[in-house]
């Protein structure tokens, strides 16, 4: 990082990614292999590509330019956000955005540079993404169906239909959810062993969990995975004038998060750690939602020391650093 001094901002869209950088200016390319050529072509060694996380369309031309020993970093959107906004920068173009990047590929000392994750956790988010579509779907079908029975309709097409199509999904799911196990039984299986020994984690959210935080390789502390999932909390108050109440952020991912808050119920009644906080909290008057939220916090910071300790779940290990 020491040798870069040449900056790529790079926003990248569906079809296209613009890119811009202090030495050729603005330069537009299509999103495909052709693209990619004729953009690495232009590139040095000494060039640093940034870009935004935006959604599946940046996944391709990283791929590429990681393949081909091509510096870059894979930026949070909302980070990017929140920089033009410092810079009051009040034009919103495909240009303007990629010189944006490159400015903040510029003014941010040690971005890491971006790692692909492996191939079985690329292959194990495809299938999360699709089970919670069928999840959404199974939620409909159950609400149409009790709709219909509350109103007396008991029987006939329209019901049959609706719980066939129900059946299916829950078939579907299942299928996804046993192949997405296999995956991870195959190249992650001690973490996958060790994340379902916490008491309240179900092997549902230990499978959910090593999915989205990479096996907790991409996150240098608890407190980073809490923020990820959207239960870090966030505070609103001014002087003495503005005291808003404190909330959970809600960003990243709904499901993990959903996933974790059910698990809160049975970890604030079976895991030791997680009963006394519920019960402190709740003693001391707090509502039993933030005494589930902080317990959804605990199941976090007990997860990530079971990924980097390597063993089970043990209610009376203290870290070494602690008992020092």
């Amino acid at each position: 990082m020491n040798k870069i001094n040449h900056f790529v901002g790079v926003d990248i869209s569906k079809d296209k990614f613009d890119v811009w950088d202090s030495k050729a200016g603005h330069r537009s390319f299509a999103n495909q292999p052709k693209g990619f050529r004729e953009f690495t072509k232009q590139l040095s060694s000494n060039s640093f590509c940034v870009m935004e996380a935006t959604g599946s369309y940046y996944q391709q031309l990283a791929m590429y330019l990681y393949g081909h020993k091509i510096s870059l970093a894979v930026v949070n959107p909302i980070s990017i956000k929140r920089f033009i906004q410092m810079k009051l920068q009040q034009n919103k173009t495909d240009k303007s955005d990629a010189r944006m990047i490159a400015l903040y590929g510029q003014e941010q000392p040690g971005l890491s540079p971006w790692i692909p994750a492996p191939e079985y956790i690329t292959q194990c988010k495809q299938l999360q993404r699709v089970i919670v579509i069928y999840l959404k779907q199974n939620t409909s079908l159950k609400n149409h169906i009790q709709s219909l029975e509350s109103r007396g309709v008991k029987n006939g097409v329209l019901i049959r239909s609706l719980k066939r199509q129900l059946k299916q999904v829950r078939q579907e799911i299942a299928l996804l959810e046993a192949e997405m196990q296999s995956l991870i039984h195959q190249y992650d299986a001690d973490l996958f062993v060790n994340l379902s020994s916490i008491p309240g984690i179900g092997k549902k959210t230990a499978a959910f969990l090593i999915i989205l935080t990479n096996g907790f390789r991409d996150f240098d502390n608890y407190r980073q995975v809490s923020s990820f999932c959207g239960l870090s909390p966030t505070e609103h108050s001014s002087g003495t004038s503005i005291k808003g109440r404190s909330r959970i952020s809600k960003r990243g991912n709904p499901y993990i998060r959903n996933q974790l808050f059910m698990c809160s119920f049975t970890a604030s009644q079976c895991n030791p750690q997680c009963q006394l906080l519920y019960q402190r909290l709740v003693n001391k008057g707090k509502s039993k939602k933030l005494a589930l939220i902080a317990v959804c916090n605990k199941l976090i910071k007990q997860s990530f020391a079971v990924a980097q300790s390597g063993i089970p779940y043990d209610p009376a290990y203290r870290s070494r650093i602690v008992c020092q």
